[in-house]
C-alpha cells in the first residue's frame, strides 16, 4: 500500500468542503466514490485501537496484521453494494445506582472504521450548516 498520505484526505475534505460551502442549496447525491484505499486507511489511523472487540472477536492488532487486503475487501464490498453491517454485541454495564444497567452495542472493529470513513466524508458537508459558537461533536 506503501506510505500514507493523510494530506490527499484532508485536500479532498477542504474540496467537499469548498463545494458544500458554495452553495448551501446543493444536494449531493453521491459521495462514494471519496473512498478508496487510502481513505480507509486514514479512517484506520483516526479509528481507536484499543476499544472492545464486537461479536466476531477482531481487534485492531489482528485487523491490521493484514490490513491491505482486509481494506480491499472492504472497500469492494462497500462500493458494491454488498456490505451489511453485522450485529453489535450488546453488552449491561452497571449504572451509578449499583442496582441497574444500562445496554451498549459495541460494533466490530471492521464497521468502526468503515463509519469513520463515512463521517469523513460528511463531516466536511454538514460543518458549513453550523454556526462558530456551536461546539457539539465537532472537530
Amino acid at each position: 500500500m506503501g506510505a500514507l498520505e493523510p494530506t490527499t484526505v484532508s485536500t479532498n475534505q477542504q474540496r467537499i468542503a469548498h463545494f458544500a460551502g458554495e452553495s448551501r442549496e446543493r444536494a449531493f447525491t453521491s459521495l462514494a466514490h471519496h473512498i478508496d484505499i487510502e481513505w480507509l486507511a486514514e479512517a484506520y489511523r483516526r479509528t481507536r485501537k484499543n476499544s472492545a472487540p464486537g461479536i466476531d472477536g477482531e481487534t485492531a492488532g489482528t485487523y491490521g496484521a493484514h490490513l491491505e487486503a482486509n481494506l480491499s475487501a472492504l472497500l469492494e464490498s462497500a462500493k458494491s453494494g454488498l456490505y451489511r453491517a453485522p450485529p453489535v454485541r450488546r453488552v449491561h454495564i452497571p449504572k451509578g445506582d449499583g442496582k441497574s444497567t444500562r445496554p451498549i452495542g459495541i460494533p466490530t472493529f471492521e464497521d468502526k472504521l468503515l463509519q469513520r470513513a463515512v463521517v469523513m466524508v460528511q463531516e466536511p458537508i454538514y460543518e458549513q450548516d453550523f454556526l462558530d459558537c456551536t461546539y457539539g461533536y465537532r472537530p
